[in-house]
């Protein structure tokens, strides 16, 4: 059974992403659909990328990942569907599918991308401003329904790739920012566990604050200490242990971070 997710800037309040499911099983009764996320930030290409970068791989091969973080739509930017080896994108050419492309490049998977020109494959009639339910969801459902991807545009080879931060190394560490704060109020950064080859010995420095040692789990502190610790994706998490690190500190995405080895 085919698989598609979907994962916006939406929200759930205004029915846009209901509305999607139901373009989708208008065409493809049968397929399943599962949510990765309605609460990317407003517009945050680069939010979107990273959260469907890091969510995709875990998916049965086949499966279609519908993004809509589309701040251009309705201009000249151009409707897209990539493979990424096992992995099918349809969204905005906009860069939002940038890190499921890197993924496929550190693996060597083959890649191909597809400007979505035949219209027959879209609703009747076409939004200015709802390309998720009148492009990206009904060509999602008939490539789910069995139409191979190129039939639904001709092939391109130059989509927009975003420049994703990446941490510096120094005498001492490492110098990244933050790039993600989740809903516990848990500050990602872009350095990772192989940059510090997993070492726990080592001083951070965020907004004004900082931290010695890391650990390795919420539970090696009390609630309310602030930690710092290797969080599931690998990257390095600033944590407030049972709260918000991000409202203790007031970090924000783009904050400096700065990592020295004791």
């Amino acid at each position: 059974m085919a698989i598609i997710t979907l994962m916006t800037d939406f929200g759930l309040r205004d029915g846009n992403v209901g509305v999607m499911k139901g373009v989708i099983w208008g065409i493809a009764p049968g397929v399943h659909i599962a949510d990765i996320s309605h609460q990317i930030s407003a517009q945050n290409i680069l939010e979107g990328a990273l959260i469907l970068g890091r969510s995709a791989t875990f998916f049965p091969e086949g499966t279609i990942h519908v993004g809509v973080v589309d701040p251009g739509v309705g201009t000249q930017r151009r409707p897209l569907a990539a493979r990424f080896g096992p992995q099918i994108f349809v969204g905005p050419d906009n860069g939002l599918s940038t890190v499921l492309w890197e993924h496929a490049e550190t693996q060597n998977w083959p890649v191909e991308f597809i400007h979505l020109d035949r219209r027959e494959y879209w609703l009747p009639e076409i939004s200015n401003v709802f390309h998720g339910r009148d492009i990206f969801s009904p060509v999602a459902a008939h490539l789910a329904a069995g139409v191979p991807l190129q039939s639904l545009g001709a092939a391109i080879s130059d989509p927009v790739r975003l420049e994703i931060p990446r941490p510096e190394d120094f005498q001492k560490g490492w110098r990244g920012q933050v790039m993600h704060i989740d809903y516990f109020g848990n500050i990602a950064t872009n350095i990772r566990i192989e940059h510090l080859n997993g070492a726990l010995n080592a001083a951070v420095h965020l907004c004004g604050h900082e931290i010695h040692g890391l650990v390795r789990t919420f539970g090696d502190r009390q609630p309310g200490d602030l930690v710092a610790l290797y969080g599931s994706t690998g990257n390095l998490i600033i944590s407030v242990v049972n709260g918000s690190a991000a409202a203790a500190i007031g970090a924000k995405f783009g904050d400096p971070v700065q990592v020295y080895f004791l």
